[in-house]
This record gives structure tokens, C-alpha cells and sequence, in this order.
């Protein structure tokens, strides 16, 4: 309540001395009758707009209607000082306030989930707190030398996710593709079935027979990293995941694999730097839900962090089959890359077979050189 009165006091004392200083500038000029009106002077111009400036941070700063009781918390204001706060934060500042609402220097609040949707609706980087984060009260066992022996329970804090008994093996038992059952990873990426498959021995023997070599990659919505681990094994490659958890534990599991996840969204620019990458893997989080030309800046990204003859691989990308010949092909085609592989096929779903999807597996080669633009 002090805090909003505060403000209205401010805002008032503001309007007040607007109006004075243009009554002063009014009397100026009436009493002068100057052929043609005068300029205004510098100094009433930088007042006003130091003025206008105050008035829109001060009702920025003024508590949001659903929430009047509340106010910016400490750490946030004393945080902004010193760095930047991501442009889309502002857009919504409840979600902010909360997730800044912490006493510093004690445990921090259990509120991942909350950090995840403000994540995700672009507010990231979040602001960093001070605050203790909860670990598990026991120390890790030594990393697997094999990345599909299963997943060491107690080694990871699940309480906030909604799986019953909290522990991987839930996850394991609750749907196949989710990731979590080692024993049906293990064959992943690995065998051919359908023209939308593209083995990883395949790939690798692809880059050989071009004389090139996959090192490095980036698989963007990884889920738990088999890509990655499988990679790991099969040619020594360093794959990193970028995964969000969206309701499971998707970056532990990666983690307690002994594999490197990066808790970042889609909409975010890749945090590799340029013409590091040998190869970036998109899989089913790059789809036609993402808008056109949100996945146009995506594609162009992944385009500034492979080196020159890297590889994209598109799997199993899906969209309406209309779309893909009209709207996502030629998308794609602005790349300038090389087709290595293109395969499409009907996605036999129902969400598939109703709306008229297709899936497409592509492996697309970046141009060693590039023309210069005219």
C-alpha cells in the first residue's frame, strides 16, 4: 500500500512540474510576440523527456492489478543494476516477481517448474539468485562407462515431477519413446527399418566417403541423449543435448548418463560458437508447430555453427504433406545445402493420418565455400 501511494505521489509532483514548465514556455513566447514562434530551448527539451522518462519507469515499477500487494522483489532490483534482464521478462512480471521472491542466502524455493515456464515464454536467461540449490544428500557414483547400463536411482532430486514413486524406472515404465528404459534405447538410431531411418554407422560411413569427419555436434531437443550417448560410443564423437524438461527428468537422465545437457529452448540462439560444429541434429521438437519464421532464424543458426561441409540431419521432421512441398522444402532449400539424403513418408498416426502428415528424414551438407552475395 506505502509503496503504490509512493508512487501516485511521484507521478503527481512529475505531471505538476510538466504543466509548469510549459506555462513558463507559453508566457515566453506571449509576452516576446516574436514574428515566427522561437525554438524550444535545449534545456526545457531534456527535461521534458527526463520527465517522460521517469513517468514510464515509474509505471513500470507500479505492482500489476491482479496482484496489488506485491512489490519488486529486492534481488531482482539489485540484480538489474548489473546486468540485463531478458527483453520478454517484462512481459510478464508476476511470473518474474515470483521466481525472484526468495530469501538470499537459504535454500532456494522448489520451483523449477516455474522457472521453466517463464523459460519457455522467452524470458531467458533468467536472472541468477543467490540461493543454496537442493543436491542429493549423497555423493554420485563414478560416471558409466557404458551410457545404457541403467539409470543409478538417488541420484538425482525428482520430488516436483509427477510420476508416482519419483524415480526413473517410473519414467521407464510410463511410454517407450520417452527415453527412460535403457534396455529399448540401447538399440536406438542404430538399425534400419523404413527410408526415414538413417543409422548412425550409416552417417558415419556418409561423412567418411565425403572425406569428411563428425568430432563435434549439437543435438537440438534431445530428450535423455541417446543420440548423443550412441554417437559417444560408436565413433568417439562429442554430441551435446539441448534439452528442456517439460514434466520429466530429461536433463538428469542425461547427466547421470555421463552426458553433457544444456537446459535451453528452442527460441534461444545455439550456445556454440560459429563454425564449431560438425554436425547439428534437429529430432521431433522441430516440427511444424514451431512458426515459420521462428524455424527460418533456427535453421539459419544452425547454419552459423556448422563449419563449412558440417551436416544438418533432419529426424523424422513432420508437417502437413501440403506444407512441406509449399512452405518447409523451400525453407529448407534457402540453406544452399547439399542432399545427402531426403526421404519422406506418411506419419501413420491418427493425429498423422487426419491432418495429412508427413514425415521427413533429411541429411544436408553445408557448402565447404560459399559465393560471395552480389
Amino acid at each position: 500500500m506505502g509503496f503504490t501511494m509512493g508512487l501516485n505521489l511521484l507521478l503527481l509532483l512529475a505531471m505538476v512540474a510538466t504543466n509548469i514548465l510549459s506555462l513558463y514556455h507559453l508566457s515566453s513566447t506571449i509576452q516576446s510576440k516574436p514574428p515566427s514562434p522561437p525554438p524550444v530551448p535545449d534545456h526545457l527539451i531534456q527535461q521534458l523527456s527526463t520527465i517522460r522518462a521517469t513517468i514510464n519507469h515509474l509505471t513500470s515499477l507500479r505492482p500489476p492489478t491482479s496482484k496489488p500487494s506485491s512489490s519488486t522483489p529486492s534481488d531482482l532490483l539489485l540484480y538489474t543494476r548489473f546486468s540485463p534482464i531478458a527483453s520478454s521478462c517484462k512481459d510478464n512480471p508476476i511470473l518474474l516477481h515470483t521466481y525472484m521472491n526468495y530469501t538470499p542466502f537459504s535454500p532456494c524455493p522448489d520451483d523449477s517448474q516455474l522457472a521453466e515456464d517463464l523459460i519457455l515464454r522467452g524470458c531467458h536467461p533468467l536472472p541468477r539468485r543467490r540461493c543454496f540449490s537442493k543436491t542429493p544428500p549423497s555423493l554420485p557414483p563414478p560416471l558409466p562407462s557404458d551410457p545404457f547400463s541403467p539409470l543409478p536411482e538417488k541420484t538425482a532430486i525428482l520430488n516436483h515431477y509427477p510420476c508416482r514413486t519419483k524415480t526413473f524406472s517410473c519414467f521407464a515404465g510410463l511410454k517407450p519413446e520417452m527415453g527412460f528404459d535403457v534396455r529399448i534405447e540401447k538399440s536406438r538410431f542404430l538399425t534400419y527399418r523404413t527410408d526415414l531411418d538413417l543409422p548412425i554407422p550409416q552417417l558415419i560411413q556418409l561423412a567418411k566417403s565425403a572425406n569428411s569427419v563428425i568430432r563435434l555436434g549439437l543435438d537440438i531437443g534431445g530428450g535423455t541423449g541417446t543420440f548423443a550417448a550412441q554417437m559417444k560410443l560408436r565413433s568417439n564423437a562429442t554430441v551435446v543435448t539441448t534439452t528442456m524438461n517439460l514434466g520429466a527428468p530429461y536433463s538428469e537422465a542425461a547427466a547421470v548418463r555421463g552426458l553433457v545437457a544444456l537446459h535451453a529452448p528452442l527460441q534461444q540462439r545455439l550456445p556454440v560458437f560459429d563454425g564449431t560444429m560438425d554436425l547439428v541434429r534437429c529430432g521431433h521438437a522441430v516440427n511444424r508447430w514451431i512458426p515459420v519464421t521462428a524455424m527460418e532464424f533456427l535453421f539459419f543458426d544452425v547454419d552459423r555453427v556448422l563449419r563449412g561441409g558440417g551436416y544438418l540431419l533432419l529426424d523424422r521432421f513432420f508437417s502437413k504433406k501440403s506444407d512441406l512441398d509449399k512452405v518447409y522444402a523451400p525453407l529448407i532449400g534457402k540453406l544452399g545445402y547439399k542432399k545427402v539424403k531426403w526421404a519422406v513418408a506418411n506419419k501413420g498416426d491418427a493425429s498423422g493420418i487426419k491432418n495429412g502428415e508427413v514425415y521427413l528424414t533429411a541429411l544436408l551438407q553445408k557448402p565447404l565455400v560459399r559465393s560471395s552475395s552480389k
